[in-house]
């Protein structure tokens, strides 16, 4: 390694990533004063918050929505700023609409006293008690484990269990030795309201037959408010890249990093694939922390989450982006189409395969603004699948015809033209080509099993001198996980960088620094 590459006082801390992760963790360290550059091998800034070229304009081809909007504003106010100065956000009266094959639908609503009629509406007064006492134990579970689970940035099995300790009334409400599946089929007498809520393991990357009950509490997550934000959520990764450009943060888009490099026993650098070396004091790899292990990015640092390489993965998704005439049905910004029988959907993933009878979610994209839509509009449809295998080179995809999912939305009464090429489909394959080490999944490692949330690389890795950020590291997936991601990791970079500016560093396991 030449000098030029050797970590010195001066140089900036390299962030290789420009996903809410490594754009939120920019903002706080220039909002602290250090010295940031941040590597971004695509065009622009966003990472999963991507969007598509279409006929009515880029169009989201990742993340639809806002959710917890207490983590943004924090965000924005950590650096003197105010997130509605730079972004537009509408908040949702109803949170989603949804749809059965038998022709039912239920809608849910911001105003939880308007979901609770909604529900009675739906399947009787026994379900809207139940579905009040489903939301009340989502919002305890939720209120209990923000701190010691999202909020610090190493959880611990130990503090976990003195707060339990401290508030046995949890035990049975977080239901450990229960499947999120099981927690629904007994709080719900219609089995339409489990599989509604078993959805939201899927927000996680999950199945609600794997995924632990604790999961209950994403529904809150939900409840407490959705907002759509003007332009699209790629407009809010936008906004905090020109916050964190006016604040002093460079970007250089189109530079893909090919290795970290090591010097005096941490990170020291990055080499792009240019053959361009730059030196940084610190090195914040905001990529699916699995590309690490498996030495993507140098083998020096493929010990850097050695729990990635061989932990189960999380789901992919077949996903659409594009634009359409809309006929047949009342849409509204979140919409689901439920399959008939979720268990088989749920066992064709589990087996590697794309479901037969996909549960179909769509986004439609203009609906919730404060200009309804006219003519073509913008739609973004998910619907889960399978990561890829585990060989170095993804096997072919044996996918279900590319009209499946319209003809099933045609048999709801939704009719959507013209339908789109397969230049608006994005699949497992694409999206390991696009975060490589990833296998497809967008979501890290599995959050099956009820130690899942302790498994996953925290902010520090195992190399000193590297940290990580991003859905694939704790707290989890979803951009409020990814931002609150960020916020573990800069605090740690200041931390340690404060540690070891007055004194020589030890390595000490873990990747702290000791004077």
């Amino acid at each position: 390694m030449n000098q030029s590459s050797r970590a010195m006082p001066g140089a900036p801390v390299l962030i290789v990533g420009a996903g809410i992760g490594g754009l939120a963790a920019a903002l706080r360290l220039s909002a602290a004063g250090l010295p940031v550059t941040v590597l971004e091998r695509a065009a622009g800034p966003g990472g999963k918050m991507r969007t598509l070229p279409s006929d009515a304009g880029p169009v989201d081809a990742g993340p639809t929505v806002l959710t917890m909007r207490h983590v943004f504003d924090d965000l924005f106010e950590a650096s003197g700023a105010r997130l509605d100065d730079h972004v537009t956000l509408r908040r949702q009266e109803i949170l989603a609409r949804h749809w059965w094959p038998d022709g039912a639908t239920l809608d849910l609503h911001a105003d939880p006293e308007a979901s609770a009629a909604a529900v009675r509406g739906f399947a009787g007064p026994r379900a809207e008690k139940e579905f009040r006492r489903f939301s009340q134990r989502a919002a305890r579970l939720f209120a209990a484990f923000d701190a010691p689970m999202m909020r610090t940035a190493q959880p611990s099995v130990a503090t976990l269990t003195r707060k339990v300790m401290a508030q046995p009334a949890l035990i049975p409400l977080m239901a450990p030795n229960s499947s999120l599946a099981q927690v629904l089929a007994k709080a719900f007498s219609d089995p339409r309201l489990a599989q509604l809520f078993g959805r939201y393991a899927t927000y996680v990357g999950g199945s609600p037959y794997q995924s632990p009950g604790i999961l209950a509490l994403v529904w809150q997550a939900e409840a407490a408010g959705v907002w759509t934000v003007t332009g699209g959520m790629h407009a809010l990764a936008r906004a905090i890249a020109d916050l964190a450009a006016a604040r002093g943060v460079q970007f250089r888009y189109d530079a893909e990093v090919t290795e970290v490099e090591t010097g005096g026993g941490r990170a020291s650098g990055v080499r792009l694939a240019d053959g361009t070396r730059l030196a940084g004091r610190a090195v914040l790899f905001n990529g699916d922390p699995r590309a690490l292990s498996l030495g993507l990015l140098g083998q020096p640092i493929a010990s850097a989450a050695p729990e990635t390489a061989r932990a189960e993965r999380s789901l992919s998704a077949r996903v659409y982006a594009f634009a359409a005439n809309a006929q047949g049905l009342p849409l509204v910004h979140h919409n689901v189409f439920f399959c008939a029988d979720p268990r088989a959907e749920f066992d064709d993933l589990r087996a590697g395969r794309f479901p037969r009878d996909p549960t179909i979610y769509l986004c439609a994209e203009d609906r919730g603004q404060e200009t309804p839509p006219a003519g073509l509009e913008r739609f973004e449809i998910i619907m889960n699948a399978p990561p890829l295998p585990y060989a170095d080179a993804p096997e072919q995809e044996t996918a279900p015809c590319p009209t499946q999912c319209f003809e099933t939305l045609g048999r709801f009464g939704l009719n959507l033209t013209p339908v789109p090429d397969k230049s608006a489909l994005t699949t497992p394959t694409d999206f390991e080509a696009l975060f490589p080490g990833s296998a497809g999944s967008l979501y890290g490692q599995s959050p099956h099993g009820l130690m899942a949330a302790f498994q996953r690389p925290v902010a520090r890795s195992a190399v000193p001198g590297l940290y990580l950020a991003g859905g694939g590291t704790h707290p989890g997936a979803g951009v409020p996980m990814a931002t609150l991601s960020a916020r573990h990791a800069a605090a740690a970079i200041l931390t340690d960088l404060a540690s070891t500016s007055t004194s020589r560093p030890t390595v000490t396991p873990g990747g702290t620094s000791t004077g």
